[in-house]
């Protein structure tokens, strides 16, 4: 390994939720283990709550070049965060978080353990600031984005798609025409299935503008690194291709992290949850008391927000499914708190018999589990990595940002289960619950195990995945030594 200042100083910088942070955690274990020095930049908000709910600090404690670093995000400290809100941090970051990370960089704040200055940033392209900063510093940069290939691809295209005039929607009427304008989707890509930024009928919306403006950036960076594969995604990767210079599919990178530390003694350690809550894993002890393929687990992720009236619709279609359930209902799940622990009792008498509630959940080991049969999920990218991983067929109810493209894709293109958005009828839950558990799950299983194959073929040695890593470690080195010089 080199020594001194020749060893690359990578700076990564996540967006800040817990899905990103999660996977850049990930990427982080990787390239240490690849001996880099990193320096992992996270808000001082998402710090704080991954120091309080995980052992993140002991896990990167045995990488001597590794260090944390914390930067505002210019929220106070009560904002939620969550839900149609989180999008309020973009603008945050371009007045407060911005000129910082230029101060910081400038100053030596984020220098390495050694004193070594930074050769290279790794940020999330939806960021797009710190490729003005690194262009106008002379430090090289690689965008990360820790959404699908097939999600990011439709943010690239809103520009063609606004060109071809098939935006803005016309209404709820209009949610079922085809949109034609992203190579590679003509066939199947509804107006419902764009990222939900597009859901207005202002072209200058500025969270559009934003993300019409930022996922184009990509193309100023040096490299564009993808958590996804290349069995998964391939046809989809070929359009990104044409237009961004280097693309490196790492993915799924929990699976990827796994296989690199099987022979290490701190397997378990690197392994646990990177959780900004408090994880309640006796959810373990109750699937290990259920049958084989008998549980539907229920998460919707870290982000989401229901109302109490979806809540109950959800909540009824589950009991009565009379499938047995794990459910994760956050502690800010719910936007409306007046009518909190006014349950009808025919739910908390079914959930009794047949489900079990947790707070949070350690979702790796959950989906892992034999008892594990199906996920209800919010079509979150890691989510959706994790349950294909595990071979578990999932029901999408896709809420937020890239989940809309997610979950047609679990549908239409990989056959990896059903799409169930913008709907929210205890009814179709129930039927979906029962199909997907029961008359369907034979057809949906064939589907997941194999590309569960797959996934775990292209991080083994000699896979896609694993080849695309090393060539970044490479060209890592290379940009480096261009920096010192």
């Amino acid at each position: 390994m080199e020594q001194g200042s020749q060893v690359p100083h990578v700076i990564i910088f996540p967006l800040p939720a817990l899905g990103p942070v999660n996977s850049t955690l990930k990427l982080a274990e990787l390239l240490s283990l690849a001996g880099l020095n990193i320096t992992f930049l996270n808000t001082d908000f998402n710090h704080d709550r991954l120091v309080l709910h995980s052992n993140i600090l002991d896990r990167f404690a045995s990488f001597p070049g590794f260090q944390f670093k914390t930067i505002s995000d210019g929220l106070p400290a009560d904002h939620p965060r969550a839900g149609d809100r989180f999008m309020e941090l973009f603008d945050s970051f371009k007045l407060v978080t911005k000129p910082l990370f230029r101060e910081m960089l400038c100053s030596g704040q984020l220098n390495s353990v050694t004193g070594d200055s930074v050769t290279c940033i790794i940020a999330d392209g939806i960021l797009s600031f710190p490729i003005d900063v690194g262009h106008e510093l002379g430090i090289p940069v690689i965008s990360i984005r820790t959404i699908s290939a097939c999600s990011f691809w439709a943010f690239f295209s809103i520009q063609d798609i606004i060109e071809a005039g098939e935006l803005p929607s016309r209404g709820h009427e209009d949610m079922d025409r085809l949109i034609t304008s992203v190579p590679g989707m003509e066939t199947f890509l509804r107006l419902r299935d764009l990222p939900s930024i597009c859901r207005t009928n202002n072209l200058e919306d500025p969270n559009l503008q934003h993300n019409a403006y930022a996922n184009r950036q990509s193309v100023q960076a040096q490299g564009l690194i993808l958590n996804t594969f290349e069995d998964l995604e391939g046809p989809i990767l070929s359009h990104i291709r044409s237009q961004c210079p280097k693309v490196y599919t790492l993915g799924p990178l929990h699976t990827f992290l796994k296989f690199r530390l099987e022979s290490e003694n701190a397997l378990l350690q690197s392994l646990a949850p990177n959780s900004i809550y408090k994880v309640d894993k006796s959810c373990i002890e109750w699937l290990n008391a259920q049958p084989l393929k008998s549980v539907i687990y229920v998460s919707f992720g870290s982000i989401t927000i229901l109302t109490r009236d979806e809540l109950m619709e959800f909540w009824y279609g589950l009991v009565n499914s009379k499938k047995r359930f794990l459910w994760v209902i956050r502690p800010d799940l719910v936007t409306q708190k007046d009518d909190e622990g006014q349950i009808p009792m025919e739910l908390l008498e079914g959930t009794k018999d047949i489900g079990y509630i947790v707070g949070w959940a350690p979702q790796e080991e959950v989906l892992a589990h034999q008892a594990v049969g199906g996920f209800l999920t919010h079509s979150g990218w890691n989510s959706t990595l994790e349950s294909i991983v595990a071979g578990v067929p999932m029901i999408c109810w896709s809420y937020f940002y890239d989940q809309q493209v997610n979950s047609r894709f679990v549908s239409e293109v990989w056959k990896l289960g059903m799409d169930m958005k913008d709907v929210c009828d205890r009814v179709i839950i129930e039927k979906m619950v029962n199909d997907l558990m029961g008359e369907k799950s034979e057809v949906f299983m064939k589907s997941t195990v194999e590309m569960a194959r797959l996934a775990s073929e292209s991080v083994s040695e000699g896979g896609s995945s694993y080849c695309n890593f090393n060539r970044l470690i490479e060209d890592i080195r290379l940009m480096s030594m261009t920096a010192i010089k």
